[in-house]
């Protein structure tokens, strides 16, 4: 389990560098049988720390141990023509977003609302395997707390 001061250092740095995305889209998917398309609602639940520092990120998914840790390049110039450093992107999605979510709610300021986001859409749907449980034994399954 991950100690006091790691959550909220790292809940600082999402707080400047880390964005979440809690979104309802449309898609359009093919039909399983027929021909056409049908569309859904799809949620996009992610949260993302991108920068040029590669070793804080590397350092974040061994704590977490969730994750993934990946390249993010950057096309284009400069304003002075060079070349854009290479950014790295640490990023969680779904169930693992929820979990993050509930590790920085203590400590985070500014991606607050985001976070809030994320535990309220999951503390609705409490379902895993397909049994209906309650967010107290979803915590202790997962071992957050």
């Amino acid at each position: 389990m991950i100690n006091n001061t790691d959550a909220a250092y790292i809940a600082g740095l999402f707080d400047g560098e880390g964005t979440i995305c809690y979104k309802q889209y449309v898609e359009r998917k093919k039909k399983h049988t027929g021909k056409g398309y049908r569309t859904t609602k799809t949620w996009r639940i992610n949260m993302e720390i991108a920068m040029t520092d590669r070793s804080v990120l590397l350092w974040l998914y061994e704590v977490l141990q969730i994750g993934r840790v990946g390249k993010k390049p950057r096309k284009g110039k400069t304003k002075s023509g060079g070349k854009y450093k290479m950014q790295w992107r640490w990023r969680v999605t779904f169930r693992e977003a929820y979990k993050v979510a509930v590790l920085l709610f203590p400590y985070a300021h500014t991606k607050l609302e985001g976070i809030q986001k994320i535990i309220d859409h999951y503390s609705k749907r409490n379902i895993m395997n397909g049994k209906v449980v309650d967010l107290e034994t979803y915590k202790e399954t997962m071992n957050l707390e």
